[in-house]
């Protein structure tokens, strides 16, 4: 594989095991609720504006999702102390443990197609783990949004 490769060839193959493992664990939960948590997790208390545009959704889209996932407990929401027109969203505690439990599942469902790795493989992937989550740091100011 050459370098030009490498990079679209571990996005398409991340978003295979995502589903992949979804599917062998029949979450219902869509997808993009788990990005959410995600961004909210690393990022918190974030504008509606700012998850529609990281989840790469429509504001009004972005709304209805939070609406369900507060509806479930696992965010919430509330006005933005600095603008009384905007709305932040955060984390529950309910949420992170759903968070938690879903990475759990990925675990528990994906260790198979991994159980032949030698210790050699092992550390390549921690490295590539590491240089993935250092480049793909989420970045969201709460500044120029609108509601």
């Amino acid at each position: 594989m050459n370098r030009d490769e490498i990079i679209p060839s571990i996005v398409i193959s991340a978003h295979a095991l995502a589903r992949i493992s979804a599917q062998a664990a029949h979450n219902e939960a869509p997808a993009a609720q788990w990005r959410v948590l995600s961004l909210l997790e690393r990022n918190p208390r974030q504008r509606v504006g700012s998850l529609a545009r990281a989840a790469r959704t429509t504001q009004p889209g972005m709304t209805r999702l939070l609406g369900e996932m507060e509806r479930a407990g696992l965010i919430s929401r509330s006005p933005d102390p600095a603008d009384s027109r905007a709305t932040v969203v955060d984390i529950t505690a309910a949420g992170r443990d759903a968070f938690a439990a879903w990475r759990a599942e990925f675990r528990t469902v994906l260790a198979p197609r991994f159980a032949d790795l030698d210790t050699a493989d092992w550390h390549v992937l921690t490295r590539a783990a590491k240089i993935l989550a250092a480049h793909s740091a989420d970045d969201f100011p709460m500044t120029g949004d609108t509601e």
